[in-house]
């Protein structure tokens, strides 16, 4: 008994903590953390066993470099953007319609398509108005119609004031080389 009190007054609070802690951690172990082990195993077997009778392969990295600059090749390289936007103002006077003065914002993220933001006010019919949506859309499939908002100043009115943004989207001049 003395020699065990000796051992203890050897050790200090701190070490008779730490053994205690130790004599704990046996019983914890067993009780907690060993049948959670057991469990953890066998939902990954389980997991395991879907994954092979599911029909659907994890996508290959290789190939991916190349189906990324396929992607890219997709869309003209923004030195065709005044191209492009010529053919929307071509569009535009084929429809009869009045362009006024638009909004335009070109946008780089460092990676991946660049885009053309346009916002344009329009005057016309309905009828040319949806006219030149269609041709517009269908002739640039490198474009999208963000929004149309229509507005009629008197009920009798044929003409409308339409706004329309269109984002168009450009492969930036390095993509087409690398991804």
């Amino acid at each position: 008994m003395k020699r065990a009190q000796e051992w203890l007054h050897a050790l200090g609070p701190t070490g008779v903590l730490g053994i205690g802690v130790l004599i704990f951690c046996v019983p914890f172990y067993f009780s907690a953390v060993s049948p959670a082990e057991r469990e953890l195993q066998a939902q990954r077997s389980v997991a395991e066993r879907l994954r092979s009778r599911t029909p659907f392969q994890p996508v290959s990295s290789e190939g991916r470099a190349e189906e990324l600059r396929r992607f890219y090749g997709l869309f003209p390289p923004l030195e065709r953007l005044p191209d492009e936007l010529e053919r929307v103002y071509a569009l535009a006077r084929a429809a009869k319609l009045e362009l006024l003065q638009g909004e335009y914002r070109l946008e780089k993220p460092p990676f991946g398509v660049a885009f053309y933001r346009i916002t344009l006010p329009i005057r016309g019919t309905y009828p040319q108005i949806r006219q030149f949506v269609a041709a517009t859309l269908k002739s640039m499939p490198i474009a999208s119609l963000d929004a149309l908002r229509f507005e009629r100043k008197k009920a009798g009115d044929s003409q409308l004031e339409a706004q329309l943004r269109l984002t168009v989207y450009f492969r930036p001049a390095n993509e087409g080389e690398t991804p």
